[in-house]
């Protein structure tokens, strides 16, 4: 079993990749164990979280990655006025859910009571699976970004 302590500072990126699949809630945690598809094994004591595409490991056949697993969420379509996706955030938020903004859509848990609100508000939603990645926030065409300890007002 390979012990890592963090993603790799560099890697070659033309090894063949190989994934270390891995669920949000997991991904989250900085004590775990994994394994990748081609079995190797994996012991993780992080001083911080990976993230989806993290390289954890490389050998002279591949390097392996971490993969975020997809999983069941509710993708509302951005294509109201700003007031409107703000307060459908907001009420979400306030449900103390977890969202999701990219420049055309939010992405909120598959979740009973958020369902609920979006019907109850005449919000329409679809349920797909996609990989969730909660605090993300796009702003116009730009890329994601994430809100966290390090972020200043």
């Amino acid at each position: 079993m390979q012990l890592v302590s963090g993603p790799l500072a560099t890697a070659d990126a033309s090894l063949p990749e190989v994934a270390v699949r891995v669920d949000r809630l997991t991904l989250a945690k900085r004590l775990w164990r994994g394994a990748a598809e081609d079995g190797a094994e994996f012991g993780f004591e992080l001083a911080a979280p990976l993230k989806d595409g993290d390289v954890v490991g490389q050998t002279s056949a591949a390097r392996y990655i971490i993969r975020q697993q997809p999983e069941p969420v509710l993708e509302i379509s951005l294509e109201v006025a700003a007031s409107a996706a703000a307060g459908i955030g907001w009420a979400i938020g306030n449900l103390h859910m977890e969202l999701s903004a990219e420049p055309a859509r939010l992405l909120a848990p598959d979740d009973t009571a958020v369902r609920q609100l979006l019907d109850r508000l005449n919000v329409p939603y679809r349920p797909i699976t996609a990989v969730f990645r909660p605090g993300r926030f796009a702003r116009g065409n730009q890329q994601p970004h994430e809100i966290g300890p390090s972020h200043k007002h």
